[in-house]
């Protein structure tokens, strides 16, 4: 009797181990809450618009007010697109709108969605896909109250339609590059912020880039691992 005790024993470790472990696969925190699967395809970006990228850069400011509008999913998608999206599939490793140390690609981008923020679109939190150029549901629920208090109470993250948040896994630009690789993740950050505050402009909204928040807080919204380093969040909005 004394070995089935053992064996039992044995079993229910290896259980508890496996539930454990299962919550960081594909290097992920899984959310204590299950998530349904949805994917929201996203309309094809517009290349040409009604202001040149001369105008854009004149009338570019950060914007903290917002109007109680929601934006349209073609409004997402278009500043989805002008962070990270596809210009040449025809490259192995698609080459997209800003440009990467060695093309490697460190951002990951994800959106969360206030309540009524967004035309067709549940409030939640959702991860940018670029190759395919759709959304994937991360969390469930507006979180941008929650996102708020991880920017320090900034009251323009709660306030704005979404917040566009970008993360950066460092390692995969340090296989190249060695100890210089948070240095460049941050530089492609800046790249791909000031595409969206271009493109915000073109599209006749307003937004702002935040880069005083706690990490580790916007990592639990997110529902995001310790690989993912948060660079920044950007809140978007319809300009009071």
């Amino acid at each position: 009797m004394r070995w089935l005790v053992l064996v039992s024993m044995l079993i229910g470790f290896a259980v508890v181990g496996f539930v454990a472990m299962s919550g960081f696969v594909g290097g992920r925190s899984e959310r204590l809450r299950p998530v349904r699967q949805q994917v929201v395809s996203l309309p094809e970006p517009r290349l040409e618009g009604p202001l040149s990228v001369e105008q854009a850069i004149l009338r570019r400011r950060s914007r903290r007010d917002y109007r109680r509008e929601p934006l349209s999913l073609g409004e997402v998608s278009q500043l989805l697109w002008a962070a990270q999206g596809i210009t040449a599939p025809q490259v192995w490793t698609g080459l997209r709108t800003a440009p990467s140390a060695g093309g490697l690609y460190p951002l990951e981008v994800y959106v969360v969605v206030r309540e009524g923020g967004v035309d067709g679109l549940e409030a939640g939190v959702y991860h940018y896909h670029p190759h395919k150029h759709e959304l994937s549901l991360v969390a469930e629920g507006d979180l941008s109250r929650s996102l708020m208090r991880a920017c320090v109470d900034q009251e323009w993250v709660g306030a704005a339609a979404i917040n566009i948040v970008f993360t950066g896994v460092v390692e995969r630009t340090r296989v190249k590059y060695g100890a210089r690789a948070t240095q460049y993740v941050f530089q492609e950050s800046g790249h791909a912020a000031q595409n969206i505050y271009l493109q915000a402009e073109a599209l006749g909204l307003g937004c702002v880039v935040i880069g005083a928040f706690y990490e580790d807080e916007v990592r639990r919204v997110l529902g995001v691992s310790g690989e993912e380093l948060p660079v920044y969040v950007i809140p978007v909005g319809r300009p009071a």
